[in-house]
């Protein structure tokens, strides 16, 4: 969400901006609707003052006559009028306020979908096999690795099982990432999977997004056998999770940054995706994550420093995998509507001969933090709302298919990179048993 004098200060980039993101946004109906806001706040105040100034004449009986009576219960009628009036312009507003998207830095490319992302970096060389190469299916089925005949048995569509080493790897993976963000001075977090609104709303993955989350059909009773009517939901990431943390909160700047990774379980509906990506690991409805979060002063410069430190620690954990892997810049159309500047990092996995997406590093400037109340005072006494950030630490089993494909061997073994050998005993090799 963005302040309203901005909006109205910078209406014609916002149109353009809109337009590039595909977000469609009646900027014309929100400032009519914020003249009536305004206007009806500043009636119920002027109403309110005098309303106050009746009640003390009343405390004198000298004072208190029938006019006077009458006058007062004119004027708690007209603010009650008014107050409804203004909750339901409130909700018009910010219906369309939670949708206007995030301005973009100039360097941003400008495009239509993902083919317009703009290479930036590239690391690590593609391996070219002298054999008839195996796909992460094939690797995981031929050493026992997974099941997914049974997962979609017991789960339905795109339901998974890791067996025996994949079950041992995908732990390793995500242990050496916890520890790996732990030594950079992040903050380690087991987040809530079951969240609120709130969460999903102050991180931007509600409204635009609301499919994809899924929500709790049952979300419980109380004690006393009232059933709990506030929804619950299932995140698709810790980061709504690290975000609330300290929503309304006013932080200290001094506390500033604060860096946080969180580990969690990620559901997503993958709406919309249907026929897309249908076979084994790439595409789930569930999987694991460990995310990285910065939430820091309102300084650009300094948001856009953290952005290439978050970039920085997902290329040391890829290299550490000895993973080939290049960065691109995400053009206007494929990024989020509150993205400021946003990096993919993309695995090479051979059996789509292809870089694949397995980090997202954004930066938000105070988006976020808007709709989440997330403010700190200046040590010269002001009060601002943070900037945040984030990146993917490592999401697995989705970094599985680059892994075992990239490390496969002729006779259908799989070695095991050295970084995370010392996780899985010290073994050097998956082997057929």
């Amino acid at each position: 969400m963005l302040d309203i004098n901005f909006i109205r200060a910078n209406l014609k980039e916002l149109e353009k901006v809109s337009k590039q993101k595909g977000v469609e946004i009646d900027y014309k109906l929100l400032l009519k609707l914020d003249d009536q806001r305004r206007d009806l706040i500043a009636k119920i105040d002027e109403l309110r003052k005098r309303r106050n100034e009746i009640a003390n004449l009343l405390k004198d009986p000298k004072q208190r006559n029938e006019q006077v009576m009458s006058e007062g219960k004119e004027i708690k009628d007209e603010i009650v009028e008014l107050e409804a009036k203004s909750k339901k312009i409130m909700e018009e507003y910010d219906v369309i306020m939670l949708r206007v998207p995030n301005v973009v830095s100039k360097d941003t490319p400008v495009g239509k979908d993902d083919k317009d992302n703009k290479e930036i970096d590239k690391w690590g060389k593609i391996p070219k096999f002298k054999f008839e190469i195996k796909d992460h299916i094939q690797l995981g089925k031929g050493l026992d690795l997974i099941d997914l005949e049974r997962g979609v048995k017991v789960s339905g569509f795109r339901g998974y099982y890791l067996k025996n080493e994949a079950a041992e790897m995908h732990m390793a993976l995500l242990t050496y990432a916890m520890n790996k963000l732990i030594a950079k001075g992040f903050a380690p977090f087991i987040t809530p999977t079951l969240v609120r609104s709130m969460a999903l709303t102050g991180s931007g993955h509600f409204p635009a997004s609301k499919d994809e989350i899924y929500q709790i059909q049952n979300p419980g009773k109380l004690d006393s056998g009232e059933i709990i009517s506030e929804p619950l939901y299932l995140s698709g990431t810790s980061e709504p999770a690290l975000l609330a943390y300290r929503t309304d909160e006013i932080l200290k700047e001094e506390e500033l940054p604060l860096k946080y990774c969180g580990f969690s379980t990620c559901y997503r509906s993958e709406a919309g995706s249907y026929g897309k990506d249908t076979k084994g690991l790439y595409r789930l409805h569930e999987f694991m994550k460990v995310e990285q979060v910065v939430i820091c002063q309102a300084d650009l410069k300094l948001g856009l420093k953290y952005l290439e430190e978050l970039r920085g620690i997902a290329e040391e954990i890829l290299q550490d995998l000895k993973l080939p892997y290049h960065v691109v810049s995400v053009c206007t159309a494929d990024m989020g509507a509150g993205k400021y500047k946003m990096y993919d990092l993309e695995t090479w996995m051979p059996s789509r001969n292809a870089y694949c997406e397995t980090h997202s590093d954004s930066f938000l400037t105070d988006w976020q933090s808007r709709r989440l109340n997330l403010k700190y005072k200046t040590k010269d006494g002001e009060v601002k709302y943070a900037y945040t950030l984030n990146n993917t630490g490592l999401a697995s089993p989705r970094i599985l298919i680059a892994i075992w494909e990239n490390y496969q061997n002729q006779d259908g073994s799989i070695t095991i990179p050295e970084v995370i050998r010392p996780y899985m005993g010290n073994r050097d090799k998956i082997a057929k048993k």
